[in-house]
């Protein structure tokens, strides 16, 4: 390789790596624990949906319930179903009758709907538990699995008040995964010459920088189809907003509403209410029964309801086929009420639409939830290999201009930066342990209990390691403590739910006693990994 091709190579690696570096590793490591959301958010409520997975979801006794509390008639009801779970966020519209709509105040303006909340007008949003019956607000019955995944693609900066178009967090998330794509391309072209003897070159007892160097090599040529995957879904997943943006004025002449019903994120379908009420109330079980017998070896994702209660009434039901048998199988049946006729039918198992594959394709392949648990917990340790990866990045970097020649201000510059880097990392495997064991110890949790107990102990660690300025003391002690606390996640369920392992092995609660199960095996390797690294650290000077 020409030695001008070498530079511009390792110059555009090593700066859109140190760019993205701390951001990245939040979202690999967040994104490795979501692969196991439902299991987290099965372990804190301490409803296993995997031992009671045959129970019926009763859709007439929720409408019935929500018909006492809003009069349904003329409005639209829409249920988001969540995948292996027992919740379905519930959605109901304004009532487009216009004889029954409230009338509003003079001088009252409505407010734009807050997730989770009410609307100041007549329509409601809100989380219901069919197996206990139970609805409550979005912050209620938020959960550690639901934290960790909106952190990996950093949802929690969307409350940043920076209007640029699109949720701040989600700019930032695709942004890195953009930088991400640079830097993978431009290490695999940097090392493409000695890719094959590089592969297996680890010299664990060389010097610092080779071992770092060796490291970085190895596990990243190993996770680069995994990374490389991974960074390209992202960025799709995450700003495909503004990706599609583009396209709305140069083929949709700026109708957005029109292209998201092409990509079949919207239905274009009109339903003009009638103010002609249906003769008798309407089953609305039956419909969803009769679609799952018909959809065999699929679930159901979405039951939305149309016009409620007038003749106009339409059932839209969707939902996906198990990965195995159709890796991108999407259904859609559409019920017209008044002439109890299919008006629109595409079974999961049959031939899908090109845009439905590639949505498929890239949300399966993103979240790994086309196979069981082996597939998972590969997918976790290929994550956390990317986790390594860009700490070893980091103390190349640093190792790299830790030298005389270097001025002491730009040493101490570069010690400090990768000081606060590797502080903010590290800091948050004992930070999940402790959320973790927080929100089972504690009698109630919500979005600000679990907001609190990880960014507030998230920042005091960091703000301890970093004044502390000892890069060997914070990786193994970040390591030991993360270790200990989740050897305690069993412990912590087993005294506060009386759910020990044996039990939930015993009552078929696979979701439970997996996430018990992999607290240990995580806690035993970061055990071992503490002794290995304070054995070898016991021979090196402390940086």
């Amino acid at each position: 390789m020409k030695n001008r091709n070498y530079n511009i190579y390792f110059n555009t690696h090593t700066i859109s790596g140190i760019i993205i570096s701390a951001i990245l590793f939040v979202i690999f490591f967040a994104g490795s624990y979501t692969l196991f959301k439902d299991e987290i958010s099965a372990w804190q409520s301490n409803t296993s949906f995997n031992a009671h997975e045959n129970k019926k979801l009763d859709y007439n006794k929720l409408l019935d319930s929500l018909d006492q509390k809003y009069k349904l008639k003329g409005r639209d009801i829409s249920f988001y179903l969540q995948k292996n779970t027992f919740d379905t966020y519930v959605e109901v519209t304004a009532t487009k009758d216009s004889t029954l709509a409230p009338k509003k105040k003079p001088g009252h303006e409505k407010k734009g709907r807050k997730r989770g909340r009410r609307d100041d007008g007549d329509g409601a949003y809100f989380k219901y538990n069919f197996y206990k019956g139970e609805s409550k607000t979005y912050d209620q019955t938020y959960d550690l699995g639901e934290f960790l995944y909106r952190l990996h693609f950093l949802a929690q900066l969307n409350q940043v008040p920076i209007r640029i178009g699109t949720p701040f967090g989600y700019l930032v998330a695709g942004l890195v995964s953009f930088f991400f794509l640079f830097a993978l391309i431009t290490g695999l072209l940097l090392h493409w010459d000695k890719i094959v003897s590089n592969f297996f070159v680890f010299r664990p007892w060389s010097k610092v920088k080779t071992v770092w160097t060796d490291a970085h090599t190895a596990l990243g040529m190993i996770g680069f189809p995994f990374q490389l995957v991974y960074a390209i879904t992202g960025v799709v997943l995450i700003v495909n907003a503004i990706l599609l943006m583009p396209f709305t004025f140069m083929f949709y002449q700026g109708k957005a509403d029109k292209m998201y019903s092409d990509l079949e994120y919207a239905d274009a379908r009109v339903y003009t209410y009638t103010y002609q009420a249906l003769p008798v109330k309407t089953d609305v079980q039956s419909y969803v029964d009769r679609t799952q017998k018909t959809w065999e070896d699929s679930d159901i994702i979405r039951v939305l309801i149309k016009n409620y209660g007038d003749a106009s009434m339409a059932i839209m039901i969707e939902g996906t086929a198990n990965p195995q048998r159709s890796f991108s199988g999407t259904g859609k049946v559409i019920y017209d009420i008044k002439s109890n006729k299919v008006f629109y039918h595409r079974s999961p198992l049959g031939e899908s639409s090109y845009i439905a594959k590639v949505k498929s394709l890239i949300y399966h392949l993103h979240f790994g939830d086309y196979s069981g648990y082996a597939l998972r917990i590969i997918y976790f340790i290929l994550g956390m290999m990317g986790c390594v990866v860009i700490i070893s990045g980091i103390m190349i970097w640093l190792v790299a201009r830790d030298k005389k020649n270097v001025p002491e201000r730009k040493r101490k510059f570069n010690l400090w930066l990768a000081n606060i880097f590797l502080a903010i990392c590290l800091s948050m495997f004992p930070v999940t342990a402790i959320t973790f064991i927080a929100v089972k110890v504690s009698p109630a949790v919500d979005m600000t209990f679990i907001y609190r107990v990880y960014f507030y102990s998230w920042l005091l660690l960091s703000a301890y390691y970093i004044i502390r300025k000892n890069l060997n003391r914070t990786n193994r002690e970040t390591l030991l403590l993360g270790s200990v606390f989740s050897l305690l996640i069993p412990v912590a369920n087993g005294v506060c739910t009386g759910n020990w392992i044996w039990k939930t092995y015993s009552t078929g609660a696979t979701d439970i006693l997996f996430i018990d199960l992999f607290s240990l095996a995580i806690a035993i390797v970061g055990l071992i990994s503490f002794y290995k690294i304070r054995q070898k650290q016991k021979l090196q000077p402390e940086i």
